[in-house]
């Protein structure tokens, strides 16, 4: 455009330009880049949490919620199976019937070979739950087991 080279900037993320009427200066630069505003806080999400949401607006969520005897382990009540960003229930009942009798199935061998411990019941729960749901629609939602005892 007919300005001599030496008096453009071309200037990046970072970059600092000191401007007075006499002259232009390029100053060292400044650490920038990408901020994550949440809420009111700024620059405070990890990166875990980005992992987490970046994971649940792909695949979507599916929590399982029963209720076991503390006695003997055995299943009271459920387990209820809900979706959230993964399939439509209505149209996926097939799928949810078979996650609901896969999760009867693993809490029905665990009791039986006497597991109580809530990590290990959560763990089996949603690694079966993930191979089925992964064969079937071959997304890998996340897999949220909430147990309670009565």
């Amino acid at each position: 455009m007919g300005r001599d080279p030496k008096n453009v900037f071309i200037g990046d993320i970072g970059d600092v330009v000191e401007l007075n009427e006499n002259y232009m200066k390029r100053l060292s630069p400044v650490p920038a880049g990408r901020v994550l505003v949440d809420g009111l806080g700024v620059g405070d999400v990890g990166s875990v949490v980005l992992r987490d949401r970046k994971h649940l607006a792909e695949d979507g969520l599916l929590v399982v919620v029963c209720t076991i005897s503390c006695t003997d382990g055995h299943i009271i009540a459920g387990p209820d199976v809900v979706s959230r960003g993964f399939v439509y229930v209505r149209e996926s009942e097939p799928l949810i019937d078979e996650a609901r009798n896969l999760v009867v199935s693993v809490l029905k061998d665990c009791a039986k070979n006497r597991i109580h411990d809530w990590g290990t019941l959560k763990t089996r729960i949603k690694d079966e739950l993930s191979k089925l749901l992964y064969n079937r629609t071959r997304r890998s939602p996340m897999v949220l087991p909430i147990i309670m005892e009565v």
